[in-house]
């Protein structure tokens, strides 16, 4: 149906259960508690007022909940993404408040239709491009950079709100000035969020942290020891307007924002995913490009800036048990009535308190877990995850992503260009075919040499195939046949096709046949296509391994009862079926 294809969301509500209803408002009051505190929070990374935080949660939530397929996910500001803004748009405003509304604005509109054309084009398939230790120690980097630059709202300085090397020398020349009152309270509400959940897993320690601190800063007038308070909210909802910009400028952000689309994506399908999976549904990443763009596409128009899958309130939105997309316009219609009855108590919510929400943020982006398991598993990814992260405390988050990526795609190239190969043989009691090199007592037959190739034959690694399969014979005593298995060889180009029949006619002049099994897919087409190795048939191809070791077998038997095996002629070889 067309509805449901386009427009999942819309279709799960026109076919709403009564009886999710009391689950789904439940769930959204929860994911609108945790969403209110942490949306100003993320707002404070970019030096946004408070209330653009919260613009940027209305209307994209309820976007997504009419377009998107997860019945889980929840979208909104992102500590991630929110980073990644406030370097491509901060040095551009040049600390006009007003300017770095409207780049914000721009980048989010500019996202959104990415990620649409992106959707379009079927590129869902990027969720899965960048590997997991590439995003772990981007999101490492990203928590690390976060924790340093909100340490002066938890000591009482003022510092700048991104930047890892920035944070870190605020910190020492600031030490000294720490105001105790504000860190007295920061500690507090720090503790508190870290303890409660461990007591109570269903209580959202951001929100009580925060109203703890504001109840505090309220009553006790802690303004007057010079704690420092959110101040004024502008009572109301935002105003929609298309933000104005030039071709010069969309061109000098458009950079920036792919790689926060590519960013934003990979974190909203990482979450909706893994949510799926658990309510055994599945979620169309393409479709999801789509729902993502138009959410942020809402986010650009009502003066908010760019959101993503939030991780922290689709779990609370699960854990209370939410049903449906129901949750997102709930808790979407609550942050609206907080903007339109309740700005002014939010004015009495002390800046330490937002610290200690960044703080716990930056905390939760760091996975060491992953670290131990990517050092036992893989050093080199355990490197590239160090890397990343390095990357984006030194050079920036969007150039230490891009880097990250040029070494993931170097290393792809180098394992494509100098593969594994095998030569292969057998040993008693294991069924199959065992390589040579971890079975150095394993049994091949007299003159036959079974190579193992295991990737595509391509022009940037035609020469090296070339070069060990020539290495593997000269080695190999008295060699009369190759059988090539080529299961792994899943593509063929120009160049390995041209390097093949290099490799066959040096081969035929040293008196050895160059056979081939298990070709399949565009490298047996290519085959078939040339015909410049010969017929696509024995004695040249063969189904399987078995088959060809067969066929030697017959020539081996029919050469030693014409005793003229020790030396056989070229074209006696070829006629017969290997």
């Amino acid at each position: 149906m067309p509805l449901a294809r386009w427009l999942p969301g819309l279709d799960s509500l026109l076919h709403y259960r009564r009886d999710w209803l009391p689950r789904d408002i439940q769930a959204g009051l929860s994911v609108a508690a945790v969403q209110i505190p942490t949306a100003i929070a993320y707002s404070q990374i970019i030096g946004f007022p408070p209330q653009v935080g919260l613009y940027a949660c209305i209307l994209p939530m309820l976007i997504y909940a009419l377009v998107g397929s997860s019945r889980q996910l929840m979208v909104g500001p992102d500590a991630a993404t929110a980073a990644m803004v406030a370097a491509a748009i901060t040095p551009l405003a040049a600390g006009d408040p007003q300017r770095l509304l409207q780049l914000s604005m721009i980048v989010a509109v500019l996202v959104g239709a990415l990620s649409i054309a992106a959707g379009f084009a079927r590129a869902g398939f990027v969720a899965s491009f960048l590997s997991r230790p590439t995003l772990v120690g981007y999101l490492n980097g990203i928590g690390l950079s976060l924790i340093a630059g909100q340490l002066g709202k938890l000591l009482g300085y003022h510092s700048e709100t991104s930047g890892f090397v920035r944070g870190l020398i605020a910190l020492l020349r600031n030490l000294s000035n720490t105001h105790l009152p504000t860190l007295t309270l920061g500690v507090s509400t720090l503790l508190l969020m870290v303890v409660l959940p461990r007591f109570y897993p269903k209580v959202p320690g951001a929100l009580v942290g925060v109203l703890f601190a504001t109840l505090a800063a309220a009553l006790l007038g802690l303004d007057q020891y010079g704690i420092k308070l959110l101040g004024e909210v502008p009572q109301g909802l935002p105003t929609l307007m298309f933000p104005h910009t030039t071709y010069e400028e969309l061109g000098s952000l458009f950079r920036d924002a792919m790689g926060i689309t590519i960013i934003s994506f990979c974190s909203a399908m990482l979450t909706a995913r893994s949510f799926a999976a658990r309510h055994g549904y599945s979620v169309d990443a393409n479709h999801e490009f789509m729902a993502l763009g138009m959410a942020n596409i809402g986010a650009g128009i009502s003066q908010g800036f760019v959101i993503s899958g939030a991780d922290s309130r689709t779990a609370v939105n699960d854990m209370v048990g939410g049903k449906s997309q129901m949750v997102g316009i709930v808790a979407a219609l609550v942050i609206g009535l907080v903007l339109l009855l309740f700005s002014k108590p939010l004015g009495w919510v002390p800046m330490p308190a937002l610290g200690a929400v960044l703080l716990m943020a930056g905390w939760g982006l760091i996975d060491f877990r992953a670290l131990r398991g990517f050092w036992r598993l893989s050093r080199f990814e355990f490197a590239l995850c160090v890397l990343t992260t390095v990357g984006v405390l030194s050079v920036g988050v969007l150039p230490g992503i891009f880097v990250a990526i040029m070494l993931a795609l170097l290393r792809l190239l180098y394992l494509t260009y100098r593969p594994h190969d095998a030569v292969m043989g057998w040993v008693h009691g294991i069924d199959g075919q065992v390589e040579l090199e971890q079975y150095p007592n394993a049994r091949t037959l007299p003159g036959l040499v079974i190579y193992r190739f295991d990737a595509p034959l391509l022009f940037f690694n035609a020469d090296y195939f070339k070069q060990r399969l020539l290495e593997v014979v000269a080695k190999a005593h008295q060699p009369r046949a190759v059988l090539l298995n080529a299961e792994g060889i899943l593509n063929l180009d120009i160049s390995g096709l041209t390097t093949l029949r290099e490799v066959q006619q040096t081969l035929e002049a040293k008196g050895v046949h160059l056979s081939l099994a298990r070709v399949t897919g565009e490298t047996l087409a290519m085959l078939k296509r040339s015909g410049l190795l010969g017929e696509v048939k024995p004695p040249l191809v063969f189904s399987s391994v078995r088959a060809g070791v067969n066929a030697y077998r017959r020539w081996h038997q029919q050469r030693k009862a014409e005793h003229a095996w020790d030396q056989p002629s070229e074209s006696k070889l070829t006629d017969q079926p290997l």
